[in-house]
């Protein structure tokens, strides 16, 4: 479980965020939503002990995340981040192995190539395992990065997965597969906490939703409750409408816009 408690953090004398205060039961799928410099990543980064909150804590599992040894935690939890610029030739297999670092000292067991195996398999990418990573396209290491990510807590009970725009650089199908593969995560107890920009996305998949505004928790709550015409102008400047189909199991947010004509 995750307890994010009056969280806050500044830099350069800049608030990023201010009192964000959320709970990750085991089992859920959070996806954080707001417009750019909101502080979506800032938060992640924070969940991830990457960085440090100035103000409020973050607790795993009943623990302040400082108290945690490196580790330890990484035993705990995952990091799916924006960037993960890799120039050395190391094959698709050896990165997701890199997941299984804090599991073994000198030489993987079969156990851990036998993971690395399963989730590469699982984000699609088993043909690719002897590839040099430095050659795949951006969709492509993305996915390699996941199966990492995957591959570090595959065994952990409760786990815990974070996501900072996990489908960057996708194609529809494979986003599509990633955020099945979240919901698939979280129905088997894992904790899924990603930051999301699509907000049919967030509106389809995720369990509760954090909206962002200025670094400020705007709206909490179910995706029915969070992703609706007023929340979403207020936050995002744009007028929408929240459209049911006959055809959709879900219903989908669409701009309430007229079209601009352009003349040349």
């Amino acid at each position: 479980m995750i307890e994010v408690r009056h969280v806050g953090f500044e830099m350069r004398n800049k608030s990023l965020l201010k009192d964000i205060s959320f709970n990750v039961q085991p089992g859920q799928f959070w996806a954080v939503v707001g417009a750019n410099g909101a502080g979506k990543s800032t938060l992640i980064k924070i969940l991830s002990a990457e960085l440090s909150p100035t103000s409020g804590s973050v607790l795993l599992d009943g623990k302040d995340l400082k108290k945690h040894k490196l580790r330890d935690l990484a035993k705990m939890r995952a990091v799916l981040s924006q960037q993960n610029v890799i120039s050395l030739s190391f094959t698709v297999q050896e990165i997701v192995l890199m997941g299984r670092y804090p599991f073994y000292e000198v030489e993987p067991t079969q156990k851990d190539l036998e993971i690395v195996e399963v989730c590469l398999k699982k984000v699609g990418i088993g043909a690719l395992k002897n590839q040099s990573y430095p050659t795949l396209s951006g969709g492509e290491q993305q996915r390699v990065q996941l199966a990492r990510a995957l591959a570090q807590i595959w065994e952990i009970k409760n786990g815990v997965l974070l996501l900072d725009e996990p489908t960057t650089g996708m194609d529809l199908l494979h986003q599509f597969e990633t955020f099945h593969l979240a919901k698939e995560l979280a129905a088997k107890g894992f904790s899924i906490v990603a930051v999301v920009h699509d907000l049919n996305q967030a509106l389809q998949y995720a369990d509760q939703v954090l909206m962002l505004k200025n670094g400020r928790s705007y709206a909490i709550g179910t995706p029915e409750e969070v992703l609706n015409e007023r929340i979403i102008k207020d936050v995002f400047g744009l007028p929408v409408k929240i459209v049911q189909s006959e055809n959709l199991s879900y219903p989908v947010i669409v701009p309430d816009v007229p079209m601009v004509s352009m003349d040349y």
